[in-house]
């Protein structure tokens, strides 16, 4: 029997998600990470050397540790939350936190060329006193010629 409010028989509710709406949300969401993540590159300005050289092989897993000069003789170190400026002192610190954590986690130095030499080998030299085994340095492969 049909009331005045039930028009046609009672239908049970679907219980499968609706997949066109989900799939509008993930190409919105996937453009707008296109847009935003080059915007998310923050670092210190630093004139990197240009010297050929091979690339270090790294293991993908682990995120290295990335210790900068800029060419005012200032240290900043790159963890997750960008890069501050820090003492020496500070510095060796955090190093150690870090390689607590990860013992594994590759130090990559990256310093201004017009920096002063002294100031690259006091922060190797403190990196080493930290415990770091090995340092790499980070440089810019140079101009390609024509």
């Amino acid at each position: 029997m049909h009331g005045p409010f039930n028009r046609g028989p009672r239908r049970k509710p679907m219980g499968e998600i609706n997949v066109v709406p989900f799939i509008d949300v993930m190409l919105v969401l996937l453009v707008i990470f296109m847009i935003t993540a080059p915007m998310m590159t923050q670092g210190v300005q630093v004139e990197l050397p240009k010297v050929a050289s091979k690339p270090i092989e790294t293991d993908e897993n682990s995120e290295p540790l990335v210790v900068s000069v800029n060419r005012d003789g200032e240290y900043f170190l790159s963890l997750g939350d960008g890069e501050t400026a820090l003492t020496l002192d500070e510095l060796s610190t955090k190093v150690v936190a870090v390689l607590k954590r990860k013992p594994q986690t590759p130090v990559m130095v990256k310093g201004d060329q017009n920096v002063a030499y002294g100031q690259v080998v006091t922060l190797m030299s403190a990196l080493q006193t930290a415990g770091v085994p090995n340092v790499g340095l980070i440089s810019d492969p140079p101009p390609a010629e024509q």
